[in-house]
């Protein structure tokens, strides 16, 4: 009977060591296609971009991080940054500053940790700069502290298109400083510099093991830049079109020549338009396929409106019309909630580097709350959704409302 015992002991711990050896091969096995799934995903000959509208981090929100500029400001209605800082506490609620230079990112920053995207870029609309000399005849003006340029690098930015109508609020010693601290914390840029030949250089970054990020940035009166606030040959300013004529495409055309090699997606930041309004016009519209047809376009990212404006994906490639403000100081101001400012969009465009079509574009929808980022609701992705497929039908494009709240745009039959 011991000896039954014993052998019954033997064949359970055997069965035991058994179970155990197939536990640890089942999860090996899994662990093993983990790792393969993540390091597909790390090769994926793809390169998604993050873009983001219009990132104003000066006047209020410069007023709320560690190091904030003088507070004087020489509008028409308002002398003091600091009071759009109380306009959005009455609205929100309190904000207690001095706040973490991460903190106006707010829930972006896990998002784009999550989805860990090859390139991160934004149109930064703000002067970076102690100058105290203002532009003159200018009613608005943009002023960024140097030192909160930790604000920016907090989102592990690779770029900053400049091209815009608030890069010379502070003149052009302004200019020169938003230049230098860009350079000093590694953050490229594009669409202004000392000279023409300096505003008209693109960003070129590269994305290891998959191709170059190309990306151009210019800007037109119609959103606002001065006419003098143009780059030449020996005076500094910003990469302004004059018209968009064919000539001009042909210009643009010999610069992407001369830098495209293959496996480049070339991206041309423009700011333009109206701040309100879902209209886009022909001109636009026009503009933007010559860009793809005949400069070799892969991607056009347009901003300077305060809200998102119509998607379009051309010849299989991406046109962002508008993609709105993303951090900005107006919250509490009224006179154009039939736009909901309040609310934006995170855009994850996937694109292939070796034709430059959009495989993939998500866009996750968010809302400002004290100056910080948080998830929009279910009721305002909706919303979104409704409002994007409403103003981008004429262009043929659609867009879903997923599970999670994020928009994926159709692009099947592209």
């Amino acid at each position: 009977m011991c000896k039954g015992l014993v052998e019954m002991g033997k064949l359970f711990i055997y069965g035991i060591l058994g179970f155990s050896l197939f536990a640890l091969s089942a999860v090996l096995a899994i662990a093993q296609e983990s790792s393969k799934a993540i390091e597909m995903s790390h090769n994926s000959k793809y390169i998604t971009l993050f873009m983001a509208g219009d990132v104003m981090t000066g006047r209020g929100i410069d007023q709320i991080l560690p190091h904030p500029s003088n507070p004087v400001i020489y509008e028409p209605y308002i002398k003091d940054a600091r009071d759009y800082v109380a306009l959005a506490e009455k609205a929100n609620g309190p904000i207690h500053t001095p706040v973490e230079f991460s903190y106006i990112w707010g829930i972006a920053l896990e998002i784009l940790d999550r989805k860990n995207p090859d390139i991160r870029l934004i149109n930064l609309e703000t002067s970076i700069t102690t100058n105290n000399e203002f532009w003159p005849g200018k009613n608005i003006h943009y002023r960024m502290h140097p030192v909160n340029i930790s604000c920016l690098t907090a989102a592990k930015l690779d770029y900053c298109s400049l091209a815009n109508n608030h890069i010379l609020d502070w003149q052009y010693a302004g200019l020169f400083d938003s230049l230098k601290t860009l350079k000093k914390v590694s953050i490229q840029y594009s669409g202004a510099g000392r000279s023409q030949k300096d505003a008209s250089m693109p960003a070129v970054i590269d994305v290891p093991h998959k191709g170059r990020v190309i990306i151009f940035s210019w800007g037109l009166e119609d959103s606002g830049i001065l006419r003098r606030w143009a780059a030449s040959q020996d005076k500094p300013g910003v990469n302004l079109l004059p018209d968009l004529s064919p000539k001009i495409i042909s210009n643009i055309k010999a610069q992407i020549s001369a830098v495209k090699k293959s496996h480049d997606i070339v991206i041309a930041s423009i700011h333009w338009g109206s701040n309100w309004g879902y209209n886009i016009p022909a001109e636009h519209s026009e503009f933007a396929h010559r860009l793809i047809d005949d400069a070799k376009v892969d991607l056009v990212y347009g901003h300077s409106s305060h809200h998102f404006k119509p998607l379009e994906v051309y010849k299989g490639k991406l046109i962002i019309y508008g993609a709105g403000d993303f951090l900005n100081d107006y919250e509490g101001i009224s006179g154009y909630e039939s736009f909901r400012p309040e609310l934006a969009l995170m855009y994850f465009a996937t694109v292939d580097p070796a034709n430059g079509r959009l495989s993939k574009l998500q866009m996750v929808p968010t809302e400002t709350r004290r100056f910080k980022k948080i998830l929009a609701t279910g009721e305002d992705a909706r919303w979104m959704q409704e409002k994007l497929n409403k103003t981008s039908k004429i262009f043929g494009s659609r867009v879903n409302l997923l599970g999670d709240n994020t928009l994926s745009l159709e692009i099947g039959k592209y």
